[in-house]
């Protein structure tokens, strides 16, 4: 196997040099290399061994249990789910899409079947829960060594990204510091042929295993009980939506900047093994632990407050893909407003993107909140996906606005001036 870049000769001369000044530097990426698998481990610990609360550790039995031992039916387990979507990966129909235009000049070839791969894999899973093959309590049993097992295999593939840009050299963008770029990656599309790794993990392997979760957590309850709470319900559906709309949409994750900017090293492999799938289902782990029923106008009020927030996220994302397709086109069934550039490109300034500069992720914060709001206010520990992607998208609005100052320069500026609002209309 070779990558897709090997018809260009490896180089050990120095990569590109780009500055090392995303999340605080190198200390700062050196100390979320460390903190990000803590949060992980704690999270899991504060739902499976302290009933949801938030805890102080006391001693060194209990910082031990924190971070459980890998067992040999973890490792068949994951071995299995990976090896399935690699499977599915390379059989499943998909069509074959090109990418955004990369820092490097390329545009690479992707193939997309992440819809059918995730239908087969939950319809495998589903029918090895309905035969009796497999119980959803017995996965759930080995949660917390799947998490030990999931970092080993974050590290192991940052560990193996990391040489690969350093092989490359020129023809890829690092820091020089070891500790920055082991955290942000020193190749931005490690591939084999059409076999994308960054975009496999992301799609099937990240939101992927959010969806087997979401599936196993209250068929866990129902095993245990003999019912789905109500939260339980308001939470699933909520999730497995949002999840399966992702797969519909797959190709919009090809103008995100995990794929077209961000190099993939252990910020990636950690977000996409560990942080999504674990962490993001803490609301159903918590509700398994401590089962909720809402009220009816509770249970409207959540669904209404989630899809308000997906159809804001969905349609804003939507808009800006028509309007990149054909500028002419009506948005709010009149014909947009924008902005010509020194480029010779234009900015939109009409719908969602002439209310603020990034409603869409307006959109997503109102959808977690629903889920994070389903259970209740016993403990902050379901909160975490709320309080953890509210500053995430701050700081990749952030991020977003540097790179479009870059590109667009004083245009960028008149731009901001016309529509002030960075995420929340009138008020952000």
């Amino acid at each position: 196997m070779t990558s897709q870049s090997s018809t260009q000769p490896l180089s050990t001369e120095a990569a590109e040099r780009v500055p090392a000044d995303h999340f605080g530097g190198p200390i700062g990426a050196l100390a979320l290399t460390i903190v990000m698998p803590v949060v992980s481990f704690y999270l899991w610990a504060s739902v499976s061994l302290h009933d949801g609360s938030l805890w102080v550790p006391t001693s060194l039995a209990e910082l031990t249990a924190m971070v459980p031992a890998p067992t040999w039916r973890a490792t068949a387990m994951l071995g299995g789910w990976l090896a399935l979507h690699v499977v599915l990966q390379l059989v499943c129909p998909g069509k074959v899409v090109e990418g955004a235009l990369l820092p490097n000049g390329e545009r690479l070839k992707y193939k997309l079947n992440g819809l059918s791969a995730f239908v087969v894999s939950i319809g495998v899973l589903l029918a090895l829960l309905a035969t009796g093959t497999l119980s959803a309590s017995s996965v759930l049993a080995e949660l917390g060594p799947l998490l030990t097992l999931a970092t080993l295999v974050a590290v192991a593939l940052a560990v193996w990204f990391y040489a690969w840009g350093r092989q490359r050299g020129p023809l890829e963008r690092s820091s020089g510091n070891v500790a920055y770029d082991f955290y942000m990656g020193t190749v931005l599309n490690p591939r084999f042929g059409l076999f994308d790794l960054k975009f496999f993990f992301e799609s099937h392997v990240g939101m992927g295993s959010w969806g087997a979760l979401a599936v196993l957590l209250p068929a866990a309850e129902l095993e245990r009980t003999g019912s789905i709470s109500s939260a339980m319900w308001v939470v699933t559906i909520c999730q497995l939506f949002y999840i399966t709309d992702f797969f519909v949409f797959e190709s919009n994750l090809l103008s995100m900047l995990d794929i077209i900017y961000e190099n993939y090293g252990f910020m990636l492999t950690h977000a996409f093994l560990v942080w999504i799938p674990f962490n993001f289902t803490l609301q159903q782990q918590y509700l398994l632990a401590e089962p909720t029923d809402l009220p009816i106008w509770a249970i409207v009020g959540l669904l209404v407050l989630n899809f308000t927030g997906y159809v804001v996220f969905r349609d804003s994302n939507l808009q800006k893909q028509r309007f990149r397709r054909d500028p002419s086109a009506k948005v709010w069934g009149k014909p947009p407003k924008v902005l010509k550039t020194k480029r010779g490109t234009s900015l939109l300034l009409s719908g969602w993107w002439g209310l603020a500069r990034h409603t869409n992720y307006m959109g997503d914060l109102m959808m977690a909140l629903a889920w994070c709001l389903a259970c209740g206010f016993a403990s902050v520990v379901p909160y975490f996906y709320f309080i953890y992607f509210a500053p995430l998208l701050i700081n990749r609005e952030r991020r977003d606005h540097a790179l479009c100052k870059e590109k667009y320069g004083d245009d960028w500026d008149e731009y901001c001036r016309r529509v002030p609002h960075r995420i929340v209309p009138f008020v952000y």
